[in-house]
């Protein structure tokens, strides 16, 4: 069986982008019951940020990664 081609390494971008994620669910800005998943439309080539119910998986809304950024920096107070 020939072996998988590794997935990609993030972007410095999507690395930022990852942290603001993992901030602003920390923060809990959405509430207890969402959370922002983020992954790669490899397609488009774009990442993709998503509010999804915690309990249901049900997508509540798409943002825009800039919106999620610049949560990420008021949650963190500066």
């Amino acid at each position: 069986m020939a072996a998988q081609p590794a997935p990609p390494r993030p972007t410095e971008d999507q690395k930022a982008l990852i942290q603001a994620v993992k901030a602003v669910n920390a923060a809990e800005m959405f509430g207890q019951e969402n959370e922002l998943t983020f992954k790669i439309d490899r397609a488009a080539g774009i990442a993709v940020v998503r509010i999804v119910n915690r309990k249901t998986g049900e997508l509540v809304e798409e943002i825009p990664n800039e919106e999620v950024l610049r949560m990420a920096e008021e949650s963190n107070g500066r």
